[in-house]
């Protein structure tokens, strides 16, 4: 990666829609986004069709054709990032649903304990409702949890995307798991 000054350089030169320095990023950011998407796919079957590289492409497709997207930072591409790969995730799980109403199958795992580590495609698209529902009550606590999960950001990094601080952040991070928490019981008990 190179130093945070030259990655915004670089990320300036994409705003300009400098096609050279598009195609020069890749090689920079490859491996963090890989690290993303390896969590996002950890415990999913073998023979998976959405690989970690079928899925870092389609996010950095989707990244660099942002026409009207103005990279401020380091985290806050990343922060993309992570948004880009939960509406990625998300379409995957609802075409499956839609194809095999599900079947009980995994889609994805997550990390820190407020899901079960592997999560059946029902259950990502509930996760995925309850933090559009949590989104209309406290936009920023629904970010954390997005950035925390999807994109798999420190908290120093989720408080340099959202320009709080790093407290702030972990407030938010204890009162979304508890609020999702309780909807995902809900939404299981219903």
């Amino acid at each position: 990666m190179p130093p945070v000054q030259d990655f915004t350089a670089m990320l300036e030169a994409v705003n300009g829609g400098n096609r050279t320095v598009i195609d020069a990023l890749l090689p920079h950011v490859y491996d963090e986004l890989q690290a993303m998407a390896r969590r996002q796919l950890r415990g999913e079957r073998a023979d998976h069709t959405l690989n970690t590289t079928a899925l870092v492409h389609e996010a950095y497709e989707k990244l660099i054709r942002h026409d009207q997207m103005t990279w401020q930072n380091r985290a806050h591409f990343f922060g993309i990032a992570a948004l880009s790969m939960r509406r990625i995730l998300l379409n995957y799980a609802r075409d499956r649903a839609a194809q095999k109403r599900g079947g009980g199958q995994p889609v994805a795992t997550f990390e820190d304990g407020m899901a079960p580590r592997t999560v059946r495609v029902e259950d990502l698209i509930d996760l995925d409702d309850a933090l559009d529902r949590l989104e209309a009550i406290n936009e920023r606590q629904s970010q954390v949890v997005t950035y925390r999960f999807f994109g798999g950001l420190t908290q120093r990094e989720i408080a340099e995307v959202l320009g709080v601080s790093e407290p702030t952040v972990r407030r938010d991070w204890r009162l979304a798991r508890a609020w999702l928490s309780r909807e995902m019981r809900g939404a299981g008990a219903g």
